[in-house]
């Protein structure tokens, strides 16, 4: 597979990033992105990769035709890839390919062997909703709390793991915030889970595109027992996730979903189930995604994941010395640029006076930014740090249940990938130096349900932009025979 070279610039290593879409006003301006926290576009080598791929594709596992094989080879390299991405043994650890990373956690949620003593998990009020349900629905869970700025408090940490010694089963603790690009101290919680004689399971969702996973060595007492992630969130947006563990969790117990691949026997009175990973991915796998990851790591490590987090940073530290030109602009959480390298490019941020659904809608229609509003998928994190009292939190709940989000608490979130730039950056600062001064053209009018504004007569065109149909090929009739 042919990499790209880095060095004219990384945004030559991505597909799509100069598309053009359309504004408020009829016009047309080249897409930024800087929801990355949500997702990324592909790199090049991916959507190569793909392509490429494409005339090989078959079915996986036990297929005795040449392309079934070649498919089932990439396939697993594939999982080697993973593996070898976050520096797990081969020998004793296992990858499981699934959808993403909430797929992920939730399957280790019913697969974990939790026991009548070990039966509760330690997790904390700033993680992605994927690291908190799915222990909520399994076990016992309690919360660490958060300082004032939203980081872990370590001491209250300390507080949980000696209170509930014998009972913890596992830590579930995200490596980086989604909303705050806080970097918890994952290795000094694994160590001190494992005094106790629990495992930890880290969130590297927002992590892993941007700073080293290494699982290290399991004799190692700061090791990391479980880790996930998302491609769609490594520029490989074609449907998959990875949850890797050691092998003996998952060598033992019935799957969470069973069919084919899962089984080694099959007889009207009895099932055999397979060996992992196999016992844990039931159905036909998605071969295309773990070629997209794969590929994806692989340019990523051609990069080199340093020289990404540098690139990151100065973008970060730039970001926030522009937005503190402005006393109408509160940062949340972090707002120092001198601490951008230890933290991830995600800044949530609020203009005074103005709701953050109307903001990152001007943003999009007259601007053509994007990026995200809202509680981002974790709302007690995000009610933590906009101190929303309990009075309010259960006056907005009550509207919401009612059908009415206008009043929703909420960011506005700017997040960085790998291929933006400071020119970008200095366009978002523009445009909300616009909508400060009211400098926008659109009549915005908020849907009570979702509470997101729309400009009145905005018609998006999507078809004329993408459709399906059109992009289908009709058979010419005369070569074909009846």
């Amino acid at each position: 597979m042919q990499l790209n070279s880095p060095q004219d610039g990384y945004g030559s290593l991505f597909t799509g990033i100069n598309t053009e879409i359309p504004l408020l006003n009829g016009r047309q301006r080249k897409y930024i992105n800087f929801d990355n926290a949500a997702s990324t576009p592909p790199f090049k080598a991916v959507k190569n990769a793909v392509v490429q791929f494409m005339d090989y594709y078959s079915s996986v596992h036990r297929g005795t035709g040449y392309k079934s094989q070649l498919s089932t080879h990439a396939y697993e390299v594939s999982r080697q890839a993973v593996l070898r991405f976050v520096s797990a043994d081969p020998n004793t650890h296992t990858c499981i390919f699934g959808k993403n990373t909430t797929e992920a956690i939730n399957k280790l949620a019913r697969r974990y062997p939790f026991t009548e003593q070990r039966n509760l998990v330690i997790t904390s009020g700033m993680e992605h909703h994927s690291n908190d349900l799915p222990w909520r629905a399994a076990v016992d869970v309690v919360h660490v709390k958060l300082t004032e700025d939203g980081r872990l408090d370590i001491n209250n940490f300390d507080e949980l793991l000696q209170h509930y010694s014998d009972r913890v089963a596992l830590v579930a603790i995200t490596g980086a915030s989604n909303v705050t690009g806080f970097i918890n101290p994952y290795y000094e919680l694994a160590e001190k889970a494992h005094h106790v004689g629990a495992k930890i399971v880290v969130d590297c969702a927002q992590l892993a595109p941007h700073r080293k996973v290494d699982m290290l060595p399991a004799d190692d007492p700061a090791h990391l027992d479980f880790i996930t992630i998302s491609a769609h969130k490594l520029y490989a947006p074609f449907g998959i996730g990875a949850l890797v563990g050691p092998q003996e969790i998952f060598a033992s117990g019935d799957p969470d979903l069973t069919g084919g691949g899962t089984v080694e026997i099959v007889t009207l009175d009895e099932v055999i189930w397979a060996s992992p990973p196999d016992r844990d991915e039931a159905g036909s796998p998605n071969t295309i995604g773990a070629i997209a990851l794969a590929a994806a790591i692989y340019q990523l490590e051609a990069v080199g994941i340093q020289a990404v987090a540098d690139h990151e940073a100065q973008l970060t530290s730039f970001a926030l010395e522009q937005l503190a030109m402005f006393p109408e602009i509160s940062v949340i959480g972090d707002f120092d640029p001198d601490r951008s390298a230890e933290r991830l490019g995600v800044i949530p941020f609020n203009l005074q006076g103005i709701s953050h659904f109307l903001v990152a809608a001007i943003l999009g229609h007259e601007f053509g930014i994007g990026v995200r509003s809202g509680c981002f998928c974790a709302h007690p994190y995000v009610l933590h740090l906009l101190k929303v009292d309990k009075e309010n939190e259960l006056e907005v709940r009550n509207q919401m249940m009612g059908g009415d989000r206008s009043n929703m608490p909420g960011m506005v979130r700017a997040s960085f990938g790998l291929y933006n730039s400071s020119d970008e950056i200095e366009a978002l600062i523009e445009a909300l130096r616009a909508i400060l001064l009211g400098n926008y053209q659109g009549n915005y009018v908020q849907e009570r349900a979702s509470g997101e504004f729309i400009p009145q007569g905005w018609n998006p065109e999507f078809d004329r932009f993408f459709s399906i149909p059109n992009l289908i090929e009709l058979p010419n009739q005369t070569n074909i025979k009846s």
